[in-house]
């Protein structure tokens, strides 16, 4: 159990389908008039039904004034370090510092071959990830690049623009080894409540921070991010565990179980997913948001 003392984002999760563009951007539109902290966008290019997203998140960053965005994770077989570094550098520059980076070592391998991405194994994928973290930072330093590694061999590439403000490189990732990556390396780790519920979530938090210890870094240099689904709904349908992969209540039981994840689980950054209706996302941001935020600080006062 922990708290890393982060100050708390809301975010929202955003469907990229093809089917109504104009409602995409209308909802983020309403994310940004709202006061939402950050949109996230999944990557998936294999997805016929699915815009690109990081050209998505360009149009959107032209179409807000204040919200950052981020692939919600960015799919690396399928998007070589370089020129990936280089596309979150135009981003954030052109957006004024309103872009993170969610980074994926890659899932749904089929789909991947079938667009020519590599398909690889487990051990070679984390390999992939650690070299492509490192390919990132060295682009965005400025310095011309000179990497010659088991996956990606970048040599003499200069690199440019810069980024408007220190991007975050944020991991997707599941497994122990990925996860002591994380550690060592990462800006932010960016789980979805579906796949690790929140007794999964302790554990693995325990081994993103002995990793950074033994890398000698403070695990509260690492963002947690929580992707987490779920229903507004009456009370009496309402229940809380830490295996739960969703939140179903009223805005009282969000409030509890957010207040929960931040204070016990370290999680400071939420997106949140289900149906974009005005009334929902207002509903979250000028509710539940600062219900959380006050519980949080209260405890944290409690605490020190």
């Amino acid at each position: 159990m922990a708290d890393y003392g982060h100050a708390l984002e809301f975010g929202f999760f955003l469907d990229p389908g093809t089917g109504h563009p104009e409602r995409t951007l209308e909802v983020a539109r309403t994310l940004d008039d709202l006061g939402y902290d950050l949109i996230g966008i999944q990557d998936h290019p294999y997805q016929h039904k699915h815009f690109d997203a990081l050209a998505l998140i360009g149009y959107i960053l032209g179409q807000t004034a204040r919200i950052r965005v981020f692939p919600d994770v960015a799919n690396l077989p399928l998007r070589p370090p370089a020129v990936l570094a280089k596309q979150a550098a135009t981003l954030d520059q052109l957006s004024g510092g309103r872009f993170e980076l969610g980074l994926g070592a890659g899932g749904f391998w089929d789909g991947i071959r079938a667009m020519g991405g590599p398909v690889r194994a487990p051990k070679e994928a984390l390999a992939a990830l650690r070299e492509a973290t490192t390919v990132i930072r060295a682009y965005w330093s400025g310095k011309t690049l000179c990497h010659d590694g088991e996956i990606y061999r970048v040599v003499g590439a200069r690199p440019g623009p810069t980024p408007a403000h220190e991007i975050g490189i944020w991991l997707g990732v599941l497994g122990p080894r990925a996860l002591r990556l994380t550690g060592e390396l990462a800006d932010g780790w960016v789980p979805s409540m579906s796949y690790v519920p929140p007794a999964q979530a302790a554990a693995s938090n325990a081994i993103i921070d002995e990793a950074a210890r033994a890398a000698g870094r403070d695990p509260a240099a690492i963002r947690r991010i929580y992707n987490i689904g779920g229903e507004i709904a009456p009370a009496a349908e309402a229940g809380a565990s830490d295996d739960d992969r969703q939140i179903i209540g009223p805005p009282d039981h969000w409030v509890d179980l957010l207040t929960h994840l931040a204070v016990d689980h370290g999680f400071a950054t939420f997106v949140l997913w289900g149906e974009p209706t005005p009334p929902r996302l207002r509903m979250l941001v000028d509710e539940v948001a600062p219900a959380v935020k006050e519980r949080v600080a209260e405890a944290r006062a409690s605490r020190a």
